[in-house]
């Protein structure tokens, strides 16, 4: 079988991890990597001790037409991806793009839509729908074990980093958004943000959001990057418990039981018990990888985390910084 010849573009923080994993996929072969940052590309040939015969170049355009090229990685700032995608997929190639797919929802609309006139994948690199710890959560809400769903909440904070080109709610709030998304099954219709700004000015730093779902159901995120109480805790709480996926425990998925039973006017917890859920072990951002290379090599499009998918997340960012410009005031998710 013929390795798929992909190029890195951007191997700041992130990008340097998607390049570790494509250098050791079977199926791939590294052709080039692109970063405006000549001293980056000097970092990464030593510490990945690259080949000779992998172009290192601060252009994209010198790369376009690398004749054994098939896919694109873009790990670039969100500013940059529209114009970068485009440029990729009207060349044939195959793109997995850094979250967010881009910074407007029209935008997102109009590459996925390209990208299914060139019948090429299109993939957003939402890593925690890879997590086993979120694959198996998401069974478990199916299932019905939590009972009757009744609110989510999950908080993400941390010192840093602080982000220039996009606020907290931006930098932050999609990973949460696209758990919940997948535990629930279902899309907000109203959602509410209101923020604090102290380090930059109109560069909301603190962002507490509520999201509506159609059934009802609510959830309550706080995110921040001025908080040295580093969390990435998230919850959902049913009538016969709730499930908790805690990251930054040694344990990050568990079911924690309880219930009432109702003794003439008194509620008396019962059936209180805590389960550790076993997950399967393995990198998420590895799966994301290895899941766009075999989109490729198989031909099947890109479900979990395409184009289409990376577009709603943006549809819902793009509607809380709407309410989160005006106050908090509730906002219609189409």
């Amino acid at each position: 079988m013929n390795k798929i010849g992909i190029a890195v573009i951007g191997v700041g923080r992130w990008g340097v991890h998607l390049l570790r994993n494509f250098l050791a996929h079977p199926q791939v072969i590294v052709l080039a990597i692109v970063d405006p940052n000549p001293e980056r590309l000097t970092t990464v040939k030593q510490q990945f001790n690259l080949d000779e015969n992998i172009l290192l170049t601060t252009d994209w355009e010198t790369v376009k037409q690398l004749p054994e090229l098939r896919a694109i990685a873009i790990a670039t700032p969100a500013s940059t991806h529209y114009t970068l995608i485009k440029n990729a997929l009207h060349h044939g190639y195959h793109v997995l793009a850094e979250k967010p797919l881009t910074l407007d929802p029209q935008q997102c609309r109009e590459l996925c839509q390209l990208a299914e006139n060139q019948n090429l994948i299109l993939m957003v690199d939402h890593t925690y729908l890879f997590h086993p710890a979120v694959e198996t959560g998401q069974n478990v809400v199916k299932s019905g074990k939590l009972g009757d769903l009744r609110y989510g909440y999950a908080t993400r904070t941390h010192l840093g980093p602080v982000r220039q080109d996009v606020d907290a709610l931006w930098d932050l709030a999609i990973h949460d958004l696209a758990i919940f998304n997948s535990w629930l099954g279902q899309l907000p219709v109203q959602v509410q943000a209101t923020g604090k700004v102290w380090l930059q000015e109109s560069i909301a730093d603190l962002v507490w959001i509520t999201l509506t779902y159609p059934n009802g159901f609510q959830v309550h995120i706080h995110l921040c990057w001025s908080n040295p109480d580093k969390q990435r805790r998230l919850g959902i709480v049913g009538s016969l418990g709730t499930l908790i996926f805690d990251e930054m425990s040694p344990s990050p998925l568990t079911f924690i039981q309880g219930e009432f039973a109702r003794q003439e006017h008194q509620f008396i917890p019962v059936n209180q018990r805590q389960e550790v859920l076993e997950i399967e072990p393995g990198e998420p951002l590895q799966k994301v990888c290895d899941r766009f290379i075999m989109n490729i090599i198989n031909h099947t499009p890109a479900l979990l985390s395409s184009g289409w998918v990376g577009a709603e997340l943006v549809e819902i960012l793009t509607a809380l910084t709407t309410s989160l410009n005006h106050n908090g005031q509730p906002i219609s998710v189409i």
